[in-house]
């Protein structure tokens, strides 16, 4: 099953035959109060360096967040898709629990744009699933509903065929559905990843559907976090992911993902591993 994204000059495919999608996630001022202020205070510059820095590093598609909060964030949201479209061409995840931000958004992008995100809150897939069948958009739908995020892989594996079969109600096909499995800290449950990792079996097997998360929750709190993200990623992509929101100028990260993807026989001739290489190297 492909997942299809577009810009408007580029197609991004996500899929298990196809290479791994990364996702770039630092357009985000979660954490990050300096690009908060600046976008706040109508600067973008940071927002358009940010877009081209991670596409140089490989990033496929690029998330993108304008949650500040008492700002018009759907006004920021339209603004930052304007900038970072103006400099770079790949395709666009829209990030926010604000459904006006989302639709603005939307509205403004020229594509078929990734959401971020929707649970399987009846609530929520209401209020989202028509934005996304007006827009043929795609959506992530997040594994965790009312009762909350379960630590059991079948009820993760319910609440997203339940996400499925609710957007097929709404017109829209399992294709433009991809499953977020839900990646918690390893350092407050020793049995996280291992529930992460057989929920992504289990969604593999039983819906076919793609499937991302994100890479850098399962080391959250540690120190050193760059190889527990990379070695996760390694053995996500083994058991059925096809995408990440993630940092692609993080070597480590890429380098997990490119080699992952050359043993996986997804990179023939090792064509893009060698030039992941040259672009590190300087060729003399």
């Amino acid at each position: 099953m492909e997942t299809i994204l577009q810009s408007k000059t580029k197609t991004v495919i996500i899929g298990p035959e196809q290479s791994f999608v990364m996702i770039g996630e630092r357009i985000n001022p979660s954490g990050r109060k300096k690009l908060g202020l600046e976008m706040a205070a109508g600067d973008f510059s940071r927002v358009r360096r940010d877009a081209e820095s991670q596409v140089a590093a490989g990033a496929h598609v690029l998330d993108v967040n304008a949650g500040i909060p008492d700002a018009d964030e759907p006004a920021l949201m339209v603004q930052a898709i304007k900038t970072i479209t103006e400099v770079v061409d790949v395709p666009l995840c829209l990030d926010s629990s604000v459904i006006a931000a989302l639709e603005a958004g939307l509205a403004a992008y020229q594509g078929k744009a990734l959401v971020n995100s929707v649970t399987g809150e009846d609530e929520r897939l209401e209020l989202l699933l028509p934005l996304i069948k007006k827009y043929n958009a795609a959506v992530i739908g997040m594994a965790n509903d009312e009762s909350g995020i379960s630590p059991d892989p079948e009820v993760r594996l319910s609440v997203a065929r339940k996400i499925v079969q609710r957007a097929a109600d709404h017109g829209i096909p399992a294709s433009d559905v991809v499953i977020d499995p839900l990646t918690l800290a390893i350092a407050t449950d020793s049995q996280a990843t291992k529930t992460t990792l057989e929920t992504m079996r289990l969604i593999q097997r039983e819906l076919g559907v793609n499937m991302v998360c994100g890479a850098s929750n399962v080391s959250f709190g540690l120190p050193d976090r760059s190889p527990i993200n990379a070695a996760f990623i390694s053995m996500a992509m083994q058991n059925g992911l096809t995408s990440a929101i993630t940092d692609p100028t993080n070597a480590v990260l890429r380098q997990a993902i490119l080699a992952s993807d050359l043993l996986l026989g997804k990179d023939d001739y090792a064509m893009n591993w060698i030039a992941d290489f040259r672009k590190r190297i300087p060729q003399t």
